[in-house]
């Protein structure tokens, strides 16, 4: 019979491994990236306050200089083509296992795309990527309208999306830089703006890191990368592994196969956890915190009802599945969050979570509010409770 990890096992395996039940000091950003795998990175403002939902002593400074002067930190395209910042270390391991197959497939789409209104589009291609790359060699670093301007072929309009609301025509400026990133070509560096901004320099890789990407067999960093996850978010069903991943079954379940694990009975659901893993973890004191939108444990797992009630998705989440800041209770979704245009703070409980949970999360708002200094973040993709928030 398997092993039973019921609900409550594991949210206080939720709140002690993200490091939300107690936040730390003296971590780095990398160290508490990498207590998470990787931190979700489309919303750049995210990985700022992932950080600080989790860390006592951190700055916005320390933070950005773990991404631009250490550079212990990167930004990559990765598993679902979605952006996350890794800890360099596990860089390899992220571009191997999903990074260079979104490259690939993003590649071949724009392939397509020019093929009407170019000769010999794939060769065409290669020759304007090969020329972006010597252009940044030379320049060290540079925006993406300095380098059309040096490369005049990024000015290049194709037809993208044809028929659809967001289709139209657009220069293929950043689907080319994105490419080149996601082969590991180039790195996206300092933005040109605050720890807000969306804009940034682009580096050649080997100088941002010496040497490269490291080469790493698909299959082992796939193993490697499951691994990571599952020790940080386990346990979970194959279909959270397969949705985290962004893989297909076949790889997802290859992957597992590759690693030691037991399965587990997940209130009546079949999960799995690494076999080194099934001593339950100790109850932590009650905690409260307040995690940005797109947060990688809100994010973490396709399913979600273990630690967020159904009734609550429809505040919390935009209509593509992207979740808003949100409150967490004990390792549950209780409310979300938001800014108002002075730059305050404002809360909203889903559900009674007693007197004394409220005022912690009251604290919790004030000391997020501090910490911003001032400045106020947008959400990328807004949802209903944070535009609502957003506006009292």
């Amino acid at each position: 019979m398997p092993l039973q990890i019921p609900a409550d096992q594991r949210r206080a395996r939720l709140g002690v491994r993200h490091l939300l039940s107690d936040r730390v000091t003296g971590r780095s950003p990398a160290a508490i990236a990498g207590d998470l795998v990787v931190l979700h990175a489309t919303d750049p403002a995210t990985v700022y306050l992932s950080v600080a939902a989790r860390s006592a002593d951190l700055t916005i400074d320390d933070i950005s200089a773990a991404l631009y002067e250490q550079r212990s930190l990167i930004r990559m395209l990765g598993m679902r083509r979605t952006m996350f910042v890794v800890p360099t270390g596990l860089a390899p391991v992220v571009q191997h296992s999903s990074t260079a197959a979104v490259a690939a497939r993003l590649r071949r789409a724009l392939v397509k795309e020019l093929t009407a209104i170019v000769p010999d589009a794939d060769k065409w291609l290669t020759d304007v990527e090969d020329s972006v790359v010597r252009t940044l060699r030379d320049k060290g670093s540079a925006t993406s309208a300095v380098l059309a301007a040096a490369e005049p072929r990024l000015r290049t309009s194709v037809v993208h999306a044809q028929g659809r609301s967001y289709g139209g025509p657009a220069a293929i400026n950043s689907r080319l830089l994105n490419i080149l990133s996601a082969q590991g070509r180039i790195v996206r560096g300092r933005t040109t703006g605050g720890w807000t901004s969306s804009r940034y320099q682009w580096a050649p890789v080997d100088r941002w890191l010496p040497g490269g990407q490291p080469e790493v067999p698909v299959e082992r960093a796939r193993m490697e990368l499951v691994s990571a996850w599952l020790a940080r978010f386990g346990p979970a069903t194959v279909a959270d592994v397969v949705w985290w991943t962004g893989w297909n079954l076949g790889d997802t379940r290859r992957a597992l196969a590759g690693l030691e694990t037991a399965p587990v009975d997940l209130d009546g659901v079949d999960g799995l956890v690494l076999a080194s893993d099934t001593d339950a973890v100790a109850e932590p004191e009650p905690w409260v915190a307040l995690v940005p939108a797109l947060d990688p444990t809100a994010m973490g797992w396709a399913g979600r009802d273990w630690y967020l009630e159904p009734d609550h998705r429809a505040a919390l989440f935009d209509r593509t599945g992207n979740i808003g800041p949100s409150v967490w209770c004990n390792g549950r979704i209780v409310g979300g969050w938001g800014q108002g245009a002075d730059g305050r703070v404002r809360w909203r409980l889903l559900e009674d979570i007693g007197a004394e949970a409220s005022a912690a999360t009251a604290a919790e708002a004030a000391r997020l509010e501090t910490w911003m200094s001032g400045v106020r973040v947008v959400p990328k993709f807004r949802t209903p409770l944070e535009r609502e928030l957003a506006s009292d």
